[in-house]
């Protein structure tokens, strides 16, 4: 594999089109990516490293997008061998900087050898897809034995914290939602997880919550998850109204303007290993 698309079947992307998923279209996606990963990834990789993900490669990161994380990976771990794949062939092109090989195909049906990889990341993907169970089939089958899966997502139940907390704006939320579960989604896939890996055979399956608060970063840096941008795009779609969006838009400005306002984002990181390699559960426990 090179830095260029390997091209594969590449079949649905589910409910995730980087086009039309916030104001702006791709460019705008590409920015709110990267700002996104700027966000959380610092919280993220200490978990990742406590669980075992980046101990041995090469590590998988499914559905890698435009290489927002996968330049941070090999950043952070630049002993780890690392694969970025992604069903969108074109959004994968913007990883080519990363200096990692790229994979542009089908999650669920990955053109791999079994047991050819140590670690599989898939980072905020099974919320988009409308059956992970294939998925999670592959990562197993691509593992080899004691390998690391480590699923990082949210839960739009438990999506975290704000104070002041706008009630009025809840219906938007469920808009939002409501518009990725058409599509195919699934912003509540966060608590069914745990249970999704152990069927799919993954044995120490674990989960482990992750914080990220504007104590330690600015304020508009959370504009990626509750500001009006990915918003837009619905109101075009007909999910939500023009009033919703002003709305919305409003009341992240009163956020923003507020010198007490506190938020916090709740995330989750579930991890399983591969049948089959040495018993890793006493190691975690240390």
């Amino acid at each position: 594999m090179t830095t260029s698309p390997v091209r594969v079947d590449a079949g649905r992307a589910g409910s995730y089109d980087a086009a039309s998923t916030t104001w702006g279209g791709l460019d705008g996606e590409l920015a709110r990516l990267e700002a996104q990963a700027a966000l959380s990834f610092d919280e993220e990789l200490r978990l990742l490293r406590d669980l075992g993900l980046t101990r041995a490669g090469p590590l998988l990161e499914l559905g890698a997008g435009s290489g927002a994380v996968t330049h941070r990976l090999r950043a952070a771990e630049p002993g780890l061998p690392v694969v970025a794949a992604d069903i969108d062939a074109g959004l994968l092109a913007h990883a080519a900087g990363a200096g990692a090989p790229l994979l542009a195909g089908d999650a669920a049906r990955l053109p791999l050898r079994t047991g050819c990889v140590g670690g599989v990341l898939l980072r905020y993907v099974l919320q988009h897809v409308a059956d992970p169970v294939p998925v999670l089939a592959e990562a197993l089958r691509v593992l080899r034995p004691g390998g690391v899966l480590a699923v990082v997502e949210v839960d739009s139940m438990l999506w975290g914290l704000a104070d002041p907390m706008y009630a009025e704006v809840s219906s938007v939320h469920r808009a939002m939602a409501a518009a990725q579960r058409d599509a195919g989604g699934d912003r509540q896939i966060g608590r069914k997880l745990t249970r999704l890996l152990r069927r799919a055979g993954f044995a120490d399956v674990a989960l482990r919550p992750f914080a990220t608060t504007n104590d330690d970063r600015p304020t508009d840096a959370f504009a990626p998850h509750l500001g009006p941008e990915r918003l837009v795009p619905l109101v075009a779609s007909g999910a939500l109204s023009m009033a919703q969006l002003a709305l919305a838009a409003d009341r992240w400005r009163r956020f923003l303007a507020d010198p007490d306002a506190w938020v916090m984002l709740l995330g989750f990181i579930v991890t399983g290993t591969a049948p089959g390699g040495p018993d890793v559960s006493h190691e975690r426990k240390q």
